[in-house]
């Protein structure tokens, strides 16, 4: 059974985030010994937001910017491109040493060589959201999304994000629209906050319908217990992440879906990759299978965004996790961190194995 979704909503999916840029350098070569990079626009939660708006459904974004920045100028033009309508404060930038978009540093490894990711967000102009920003009442009840989806990275960005998110679920709750919330997880965010973070991400995961994460994210946002040690490989470790998962429902009754990607790296360009869903008490499992990687970045990402697709698309909780699966694989495929259908037949091309050339 689908979750019941707003009708009248003019928005399919509304995100907050905090927009920044990725160098990556050409050729898969190692960050510190390159001089050619390329230069892309990304965030968790449009990467997971792409899914959803390159397959043809309207998607809001809430955000922020630097005023006159030319970074944001380009930021503002890959959300148009991607088919979002954005809103969000023009921050002045207060001079050299004042606000900026963060930068991404990030190369996508090789073979035996895994990916490097450093983050700099020192000034982070997203740090400042804030729901005085925003008319909520317009957003959520004149204008309406039926799904919101929130992140941990934004979640845990700053006292002031962390209190946005909050503020963004309950207001979602009180107008009708379901929420995500994918845990996302990290530690240099949590340190110093992890009594304020953990309050306040139970009171987002207590108003949720759908909860995602991984064992670490369960057991570290949620102080739920992650897996017994099972086996060498991830398959024989899913009874484990199930009984996991029986935790987190106890924990939070009123959530409608779980989900939890599975993932075994054989090389930076060969993972074994699956996922686990429980829906209404029932479970849905795709067991780990190989997939080719040309950049990983992005692929839990593309997962969520396959998920909430397909509850928006009204599917049965079945094809939830197979099309999730699909647009996770998908956004590997991609040097962008975010995947970008043609359309629904692509994925469950890709769901089905079938990579034959498409004439």
């Amino acid at each position: 059974m689908s979750l019941q979704l707003k009708s009248n909503a003019a928005y399919s999916l509304l995100v907050p985030t905090s927009m920044g840029v990725r160098l990556t350098p050409v050729d898969s070569q190692p960050f510190h010994c390159s001089d050619t990079f390329k230069m892309q626009v990304t965030s968790a939660e449009t990467n997971v937001a792409s899914i959803v708006s390159y397959l043809g459904l309207p998607v809001k974004v809430l955000t922020a910017f630097v005023k006159d920045s030319p970074i944001a100028r380009m930021i503002k033009d890959n959300l148009a491109s991607r088919h979002f309508t954005y809103e969000g404060p023009e921050i002045e930038q207060g001079g050299p040493w004042g606000y900026r978009h963060q930068f991404n540093l990030a190369d996508s490894g090789y073979g035996a060589r895994g990916p490097r990711v450093q983050n700099d967000r020192a000034g982070e102009v997203g740090r400042l959201l804030d729901v005085k920003y925003f008319d909520l009442e317009r957003i959520f009840n004149r204008e309406g999304a039926q799904i919101v989806h929130i992140s941990g990275l934004i979640g845990a960005l700053s006292p002031q994000t962390s209190k946005f998110c909050l503020e963004l679920a309950r207001a979602a709750k009180k107008y009708g629209s379901k929420i995500s919330f994918d845990l996302n997880h990290r530690a240099s965010f949590w340190e110093g906050r992890e009594q304020e973070l953990g309050e306040i991400f139970a009171e987002i995961a207590s108003l949720s319908d759908v909860l995602i994460g991984n064992e670490e994210d369960f057991q570290l946002c949620l102080n739920i217990k992650g897996p017994e040690a099972g086996g060498k490989s991830i398959s024989d470790k899913i009874d484990n992440f199930k009984e996991m998962v029986e935790r987190v429902k106890a924990a939070y009754p009123n959530t409608t879906a779980f989900a939890n990607t599975l993932r075994q790296v054989v090389s930076a360009n060969t993972h074994l990759w699956g996922a686990i869903s429980n829906v209404n008490g029932q479970w849905q499992l795709v067991e780990p299978r190989e997939i080719g990687v040309l950049d990983r970045i992005g692929g839990g990402d593309g997962f969520v965004g396959g998920y909430l697709y397909s509850i928006l698309r009204g599917w049965e909780p079945e094809k939830w996790v197979q099309f999730a699966w699909a647009t996770g694989a998908l956004a590997t495929t991609h040097l962008t961190d975010y995947a970008q259908p043609a359309d629904e037949e692509q994925v469950w091309s890709i769901w089905k194995g079938n990579a034959r050339v498409k004439r």
